[in-house]
């Protein structure tokens, strides 16, 4: 098995400050989460993460993975609802190893298993202040009904993240650009975001990507045969 790849908060280099200062302060507020979560000082997560490694030890002494309930209802998603297989994704626009996913795994393991998976995207953008940013982006994008379409742009558009960015990529998609930046400008996804961070880092999340497969975490931009070892034993199983 190769070692994970992954692009951690403690790993990035903050982007120039952008101009929403309420959002900046709330980025700043969950962005700290994952560590607070490390260091068992999150109020609640330490708790919790106590009770989740018994539980885990004694599954695995039991011979059985463990499992987490992860909500997706309301998320972007691709693939048919009834699919045997769900893959959660926790990503980042602006990480690196997120972009390997996608450019080189994602397609092949969608086609590997065509009307098996359901694969549903959630945010963790805790790279930089601009991830946050450019989450909501692509959520207002799906506002538009171009969630799939601008997040393929945020990874291989060659312009980067930014609002320069955002426009164009909206524009190119015939979308109403102008709309598209009022509503990352107002927040209107932001405590959405948030929220997911917030969820994810409850779950223990520390880098990104990190998927859950049928609730089976897998960490790391992982080859195709790392995912299908998982998936085979989901479908037989």
């Amino acid at each position: 098995m190769t070692e994970p790849s992954t692009t951690s908060l403690a790993e990035s280099t903050p982007e120039a400050a952008a101009p929403h200062a309420r959002s900046w302060r709330s980025w700043i507020v969950w962005a700290l989460i994952p560590a607070a979560f490390a260091l068992g000082i999150g109020i609640g997560y330490l708790a919790w993460g106590q009770a989740a490694a018994e539980l885990a030890k004694a599954k695995a002494a039991a011979g059985q993975p463990q499992r987490f309930e992860i909500g997706t209802e309301g998320d972007p998603s691709l693939g048919p609802a009834s699919a045997p297989i769900t893959i959660v994704q926790f990503s980042d626009f602006n990480c690196g190893f997120c972009q390997r996913f996608h450019a080189e795994t994602f397609p092949e393991l969608m086609a590997a298993y065509p009307d098996k998976i359901r694969f549903v995207y959630r945010d963790f953008p805790v790279t930089s202040q601009e991830s946050f940013f450019a989450a909501q982006a692509a959520q207002c994008a799906g506002d538009q009904d171009a969630f799939w379409d601008f997040h393929d742009l945020l990874f291989t558009g060659g312009l980067g993240l930014g609002t320069e960015a955002y426009s164009a990529y909206a524009e190119q998609l015939g979308l109403d650009a102008q709309a598209l930046l009022a509503c990352v400008a107002d927040g209107t996804h932001a405590q959405g975001v948030e929220d997911d961070a917030r969820f994810a880092a409850g779950l223990g999340v520390s880098g990104t990507p990190t998927f859950f497969i049928n609730g089976l975490p897998m960490v790391g931009a992982q080859p195709l045969a790392q995912f299908q070892q998982v998936i085979d034993a989901e479908l037989e199983g």
